[in-house]
């Protein structure tokens, strides 16, 4: 049975969970469904949310 509930919080997954695409862009999952298909990355991301660098949570800063 599912209980359903206010949200009690938020917590960071494992360490081994962070950055996964970068650190394993060779793992079957990975290759599947996330490495890019051919097309321009503006037309997935109509443009504006598009950056070429992605952000890793090991250098992000913590806000909260």
């Amino acid at each position: 049975m599912t209980k359903v509930g206010p949200l009690e919080g938020v917590y960071p997954a494992e360490a081994y969970h962070q950055d996964y695409l970068t650190l394993h862009p060779n793992q079957p999952y990975i290759a599947y469904n996330d490495i890019p298909t051919g097309r321009e990355p503006e037309e997935d991301f109509r443009g504006e949310l598009y950056i070429e660098k992605p952000t890793l949570v090991s250098s992000a800063k913590v806000t909260n």
